[in-house]
């Protein structure tokens, strides 16, 4: 018996045809054989952080269920990027596409190229607000639960619901 991870993804776009973008990262996860993607928040619509003079973001939070491991699990996220089209030229610019790794089970990675839970998502409404719809919990790590980070982020200006991404196969979407 293969034994299951839940594991929290976030992807974001700014580029480009953003709902397409977003879509096609679900796909491509959803295509590999280690990955099967159970839940989606909505697609929120969100201004930039950083790097603020760019376009605004489409952004969203998808339940998977894997057997990989975390680093496998980055490698393949970053293969999907790449596969898509991603660039990378200067931090917190414009991009197409973009995964996190949120989430892990309830694993801590620390690891020069990958740090679970994502080390900045309790300052980032565009990640909690779409996290909440998927997942409720203390985040590992800290004393605070998603309702917790999110009162505490200051940046929930900025963060609206967009829509719902439908991406053409079965899943089930959040009950929020």
């Amino acid at each position: 018996m293969v034994n299951l991870t839940k594991a929290y993804i976030a992807l974001g776009s700014n580029q480009g045809e953003r709902e397409a973008m977003l879509k096609g990262a679900v796909a491509e996860l959803h295509a590999h054989d280690f990955i099967q993607v159970s839940r989606l928040s909505s697609v929120y619509e969100t201004d930039p952080v950083g790097y603020i003079n760019q376009p605004a973001f489409l952004n969203m939070v998808i339940e998977i269920e894997t057997s990989l491991t975390p680093l496998e699990l980055l490698q393949t996220a970053l293969s999907i990027e790449q596969k898509l089209g991603r660039v990378r030229l200067e931090r917190w610019g414009p991009r197409n596409i973009d995964i996190d790794l949120l989430l892990f089970g309830e694993e801590e990675v620390a690891l020069p190229n990958l740090v679970i839970p994502h080390p900045e998502m309790i300052h980032r409404a565009f990640v909690l607000i779409p996290l909440q719809e998927v997942w409720h919990g203390v985040i590992p790590g800290t004393d605070l639960s998603i309702e917790e980070a999110i009162h505490q982020c200051i940046e929930t200006q900025g963060v609206q619901v967009w829509g719902i991404l439908d991406w053409g196969a079965e899943s089930e979407r959040s009950a929020n």
